[in-house]
């Protein structure tokens, strides 16, 4: 492509591009910024549709494109360099904010993702929109289809499926299905149950961990000859005698991939339909494989073109979903498995839409399909994290139970309105199929962990120009829950702090569509705090391989990553690497260099990419580099190491910048690890506060400033 004022030498050579317009609010970058804005006001308002998902992709191709133009080009000062870089870096905070509230465009963000012609035309429009002249061939772009549902736009049928449905045209009925229960409601006829039975989970546990009774195991060997542990057989048992719908819900390492598949065996769940996220489903072939061997399994891949449709087991990723949901829904599974099932709880979002839809033809079908959901950290945010995963597996339905659990909760012979209730009402539910085992309890073998924290001075001019950011956003949340009060009529005066406003005032910030793209917000600043730890939590990795041993150093953002890499090559140490764009191989071939080369010190992992489903047993020690969001995350991505076949104590060194935000979002991590404790573990633990801890953050900071006395 040209820049405007691109010139011809002779003999129609085109020389290099350069522009006609200053470096200020012209180009491209105030394009992409009315942009994003335009997508990220339309992602609060539901999920995003055709016409923005485009636009999101196409911010996303040009925001990639122009920042390695603007670090390659010669004709920048340093400081024109900086100052451009750092509006990309406003343009990709909302992109990630955006992300985080319709997760299914997530996908759009990976560079081998496919690219739309709607795609293209929007690039092309924000190109020309910001000066940019386009060779002939890329003005003229094929039109773009009518905008329709993405599932429709994007809908395939593989090959190979389409043998498959042609060998076996007619399913069989199955007349079991007019056998299912119906449900009876007497006394709980006119009672809205969900809040009831979510409340059951917080308050009725009674000390009791959440876990149905499991049959004693025959054998503690699979059919294969593998070894089993005692509480995998235990599950496999039930599987055998007849129990179809499970919450596995052991913690992470106990080797819940193993006990579905073996539990589908038992049940003959064939064909299986399993979903993960997109960096495990390689792994899952290779388990399906040492697990139940007499089983073929296949992979989805994009349009599925090199799939085995006459495969026992179909793994496909949430990611590529809505082109396959149609086939999907109607292959004849008579087992569905969701890995990681905790990535459906907003029903609203697109995966959920589609795993629901799945699951509900499945049983329309079968009458007693395997239905299982496995996750680690089912409890992110609050107990309602159950309610899609209880749908997935038929309890409930939008509005109430379904028959089977109904019929159990009238069994109990109360009412809400009655204090026996919820503990009887918790223990239905958890007969319905949970099962959560700890660590703890059945594998005593596996040692122990902790968490260390290792606060760092950032006594540099990014250590000080964050904290000049932070005294800054402090100052706006002060000066708006001023306002607020100021403008209050009509209510008695405030004695105190009140801290319902100063809730609503980091709501209010976090949701202003008025900031500047390169404003300072929550997101931001964490991101800068990473970078400007980045190249300690590295030398503090390195002196760890040094010293002990191969080391798994997590971070959120890319830059982070690259800055530790390169920090590691200076000190001699050879490093592997999972980043979220990369194909199943290559991230295979540098998970076995890590576990299998003893030259590989360091495994340098995306929280994003790498904080499920792998095992990385072969280290001990784990540093994070920059925080998470949920201590589901942080706990997720420890369990890499702490899991089934480690043979030390594990520690997780988290590295927190001293005297910023980031202290604070240790500590609301922290309080958040108790959810499932309660919930599910039968503690007593009080929970705390489950709300989002961006939110928590910012009130956090602004409590503080008025328990000083700030105004």
């Amino acid at each position: 492509m040209a820049r405007t004022g691109s010139r011809r030498a002779a003999g129609g050579t085109r020389t290099a591009p350069r522009r006609t317009r200053p470096l200020d609010n012209d180009g491209v970058i105030p394009v992409l910024a009315r942009a994003v804005r335009e997508v990220e006001a339309a992602a609060q308002r539901g999920p995003l549709r055709t016409t923005n998902r485009s636009k999101f992709q196409a911010v996303a191709l040009l925001m990639r494109e122009e920042r390695a133009r603007v670090k390659a080009s010669t004709d920048l000062t340093d400081s024109q360099r900086a100052e451009q870089l750092k509006r990309l870096d406003g343009v990709a905070t909302i992109l990630a904010k955006t992300a985080a509230r319709d997760t299914s465009v997530i996908q759009l963000l990976a560079e081998e993702a496919p690219v739309a012609e709607a795609t293209r035309t929007a690039k092309r429009d924000m190109m020309l929109a910001g000066g940019i002249e386009l060779p002939p061939e890329e003005l003229v772009i094929a039109a773009a289809p009518t905008p329709v549902e993405d599932s429709q736009e994007r809908a395939v049928v593989p090959a190979s499926i389409v043998a498959r449905q042609l060998a076996n045209p007619f399913m069989a009925p199955d007349f079991a299905l007019a056998a299912r229960p119906v449900a009876h409601p007497r006394r709980l006829a006119n009672w809205e149950l969900f809040g009831p039975l979510f409340k059951s989970f917080e308050y009725g546990a009674g000390g009791q961990s959440a876990s149905m009774a499991l049959p004693e195991p025959t054998t503690l060997t699979t059919p294969a000859g593998a070894a089993l542990m005692k509480h995998q057989a235990e599950l496999i048992a039930s599987a055998a005698a007849g129990h179809r719908t499970f919450l596995l819900a052991d913690e992470p390492g106990l080797g819940k991939t193993a006990q579905s598949l073996l539990a589908a065996d038992a049940a003959g769940a064939f064909p299986l339909l399993v979903v993960v996220p997109n960096v495990v489903k390689t792994n899952w072939a290779r388990e399906a494989a040492r697990w139940v061997p007499n089983r073929t399994a296949t992979v989805i891949h994009g349009d599925g073109d090199d799939l085995d449709g006459f495969a026992d087991i179909i793994i496909v990723n949430y990611e590529i979903l809505d082109r396959h949901v149609g086939w999907l829904s109607t292959l004849g599974f008579r087992g569905m498995v969701v890995d990681e099932a905790h990535f459906i709880k907003n029903k609203d979002s697109q995966r959920s839409r589609f795993v629901l839809q799945i699951a509900e033809r499945i049983r329309s079908r079968t009458a007693e399909p395997l239905l299982m959901a496995l996750t680690g950290t089912p409890l992110i945010n609050s107990v309602e994290d159950f309610r899609t995963i209880w749908q997935y597996l038929g309890w409930i339905d939008d509005k109430k139970p379904r028959a089977e659990l109904m019929n159990r909760l009238e069994d109990i012979g109360l009412t809400p309105a009655d204090p026996g209730f919820f503990p009887e009402a918790r223990r239905a539910v958890i007969d319905m199929g949970i099962v959560r085992r700890r660590k703890v309890d059945v594998a005593a073998d596996i040692p122990a962990r902790r968490i260390a924290d290792i606060p760092v001075e950032l006594d540099d001019e990014a250590g000080r120009s964050i904290r000049d950011a932070e005294r800054e956003l402090t100052a706006k949340l002060v000066r708006r829950y001023y306002q607020a009060l100021e403008n209050r009529t009509g209510q008695a005066p405030v004695v105190g702090i009140d801290h319902r406003l100063v809730r609503q005032v980091a709501r209010w910030e976090l949701e202003d569509q008025d900031a500047s793209p390169t404003g300072e917000n929550v997101f931001s600043m964490v991101r800068r705090i990473g970078r400007a730890k980045a190249q300690l939590a590295a030398d503090y990795a390195a002196q760890l391989a040094s010293n002990v041993g191969k080391v798994v150093f997590f971070a959120k953002h890319l830059d982070v990553m690259d800055q530790a890499e390169e920090v590691f090559a200076r000190r001699g140490l050879r490093t592997a690497t999972v980043r979220g764009d990369q194909t199943p191989t290559q991230r295979t071939s540098q998970i076995d260099a890590f576990v299998n080369d003893p030259d590989v010190a360091v495994i340098v992992c995306s929280l994003m990419a790498a904080g499920v489903g792998l095992n990385l047993q072969v280290s001990s020690n784990v540093v994070l580099a920059e925080l998470s969001w949920t201590s589901a995350e942080q706990t997720q991505a420890i369990d890499r190491v702490h899991r089934i076949g480690q043979e030390e104590p594990v520690t997780a060194w988290r590295i927190i910048a001293a005297q910023t935000i980031d202290t604070k979002i240790a500590d609301l991590i922290d309080s958040k690890a108790s959810l499932a404790a309660r919930a599910l573990d039968g503690s007593d633990e009080e929970i705390a506060d489950s709300g989002d801890i961006q939110l928590d953050a910012m009130a956090a900071m602004l409590t503080e400033a008025l328990e000083h006395g700030a105004r």
